[in-house]
């Protein structure tokens, strides 16, 4: 882009935060220079200075000063289309992750190491293979939450405008039960509990740190778990439920109460701390199971996601097996 653009809040878009707004549009641009361009008054909605915590309304005018990096998907003036195999290869493998379709809603088991959407470097992502599923009209299935890149398991994607509405409705009124399974470094105690903090963004590295109430960007974090298992005081098998849904809410959550996600190259904070033989020093992080009001209204949608390779060959090691836990007596409730 070589001058200022404006682009329109669409429906969709409505509620939710300037900077998420940003990373959907234009993932290669940086927290910090977005941060430097809100400051100094380039980036204005309907003509008026913001911050990044922001949140826009339907049919609002963004002006975008020139960014100079990749635009998403959704802008395809100047992309060169796909090729016939590139779309089937994406679609087939769009279908291999299939758990659960209706005609409103697709429930998506993604792998780990697949990122959710586009950024620096990223030539193929979750968000870029939706685009096979476009119809006829042009309308692209629509990512309704994001994983971690590294985090494996279920995605919820709308397979038309209104299920994208009323889904990310239900996200943000918390009407959803989101459910993930962990393998932490020693077991927590209590073994049960909750865990509270404020979370802000790190400007040196892509992470999260915990900031005190009335920082810049803190944003108050809520997270449940449950220990399920544990191998002596080595390890421990615990059921995680974020009550908010924050950047690396679970992973900074985990290490802040000194016992972070084994693989976690971000926030594993133990010095000396060895890795048991057998295991992958892989994120050993899964978003196991998903609870949600089903988008036409009638019905609930609940999806569980299986153990990714990695993490199945832990339990295996650790003699931990998954079918004899009933999520429904034994995950942390608020």
């Amino acid at each position: 882009m070589s001058a200022i653009d404006q682009k329109t809040v669409t429906a969709d878009e409505a509620g939710m935060r300037l900077d998420r707004w940003f990373k959907v549009h234009y993932p290669g641009l940086g927290f910090g220079r977005l941060q430097k361009l809100l400051r100094t008054g380039q980036v204005r909605v309907d003509g008026k200075r913001v911050e990044s915590s922001t949140r826009i309304a339907k049919g609002q005018i963004v002006r975008i000063p020139p960014l100079g990096v990749e635009l998403t998907a959704d802008d395809t003036k100047n992309k060169r289309p796909k090729s016939t195999k590139l779309i089937a290869d994406d679609r087939n493998a769009v279908e291999d992750m299939m758990l659960f379709e209706d005609d409103h809603v697709m429930v998506l088991n993604k792998p780990a190491g697949l990122a959710v959407q586009g950024g620096s470097g990223l030539k193929r992502h979750l968000d870029g293979m939706l685009d096979a599923f476009t119809d006829r009209k042009g309308n692209k299935p629509k990512l309704v939450h994001r994983l971690d890149r590294e985090t494996s398991g279920i995605i919820l994607v709308a397979k038309t405008r209104k299920a994208a509405q009323e889904l990310t409705k239900a996200f943000r009124h918390r009407n959803t039960r989101k459910i993930y399974w962990a393998m932490l470094a020693g077991v927590p105690k209590p073994k049960q509990g909750r865990i509270s903090t404020f979370l802000a963004r790190s400007e040196e590295m892509e992470r999260m740190r915990v900031a005190r109430q009335g920082e810049d960007d803190a944003q108050h974090a809520v997270s449940l778990y449950s220990v399920v298992e544990q191998s002596a005081q080595k390890l421990s098998w615990v059921s995680m439920r974020p009550v908010t849904g924050r950047t690396h809410q679970l992973r900074a959550h985990a290490a802040h109460i000194g016992h972070p996600i084994i693989g976690d190259d971000k926030y594993f904070n133990i010095e000396n701390w060895e890795l048991p033989g057998g295991i992958q020093n892989r994120l050993h992080l899964l978003a196991r199971r998903i609870v949600i009001p089903h988008p036409s209204g009638h019905g609930v949608i609940d999806v569980s996601a299986p153990l990714p390779p990695h993490m199945q060959q832990t339990w295996n090691l650790l003699g931990f097996d998954a079918s004899d836990y009933d999520p429904d007596v034994n995950d942390p409730d608020e």
